[in-house]
């Protein structure tokens, strides 16, 4: 149940982005951009970064809801659980590993990042635009995985979060919410 009693009790991040339109619908748009938007990584390898933040991070309600987002753009399902339980033997291509391990840092202990864990990445073959979007995302998610622990939204099922994630491939970040499609016309 969350923390706030004027909220549902499957209240979820919607919730408080159409209370709060006027900080959420630019966020929203950035999400859009972010997460959708030209970039190294296609969408579905954006929400498995996404996923793979919130795992680390713990955060359940994110979790559910980004690796159903994940699997919806066609990241092969389980694919993040084996990132999180061993990321040096985890089925993905090699120069993944260096980049997940910047943001496996990066969401722990974002204080000790260095230049070689940088270089790391770039040694790998992304380049500078590559790792901006992944620092992008970590962080997108950083403040999703407060947002949702601070209100103490509970996670919602799979089932509901491979729907939304459904509508999220279809309609993007910023038409999944009504009132943030109208502002953009």
């Amino acid at each position: 149940m969350p923390f706030f009693k004027s909220l549902p009790d499957d209240a979820g991040p919607a919730n408080v982005f159409g209370t709060y339109t006027d900080i959420y619908g630019p966020w929203s748009q950035m999400g859009q951009a972010l997460m959708n938007g030209p970039s190294p990584f296609t969408p579905g390898e954006r929400e498995m970064i996404a996923s793979f933040v919130v795992g680390v991070a713990n955060c359940r309600f994110a979790y559910v809801a980004h690796t159903e987002a994940a699997y919806a753009w066609g990241i092969e399902e389980g694919l993040v659980d084996k990132l999180l339980e061993d990321l040096d033997s985890a089925p993905i291509k090699e120069k993944f590993k260096p980049l997940l391990a910047f943001i496996r840092k990066l969401t722990l202990t974002p204080s000790e990042m260095s230049q070689a864990d940088a270089d790391a990445v770039f040694d790998a073959g992304w380049d500078e635009r590559a790792l901006h979007d992944a620092i992008a995302v970590t962080a997108r998610m950083s403040f999703m995985n407060r947002l949702v622990e601070g209100f103490g939204f509970i996670p919602m099922s799979k089932d509901r979060a491979r729907e939304n994630a459904e509508k999220r491939v279809e309609l993007g970040y910023v038409n999944l919410y009504p009132e943030f499609a109208e502002q953009k016309e």
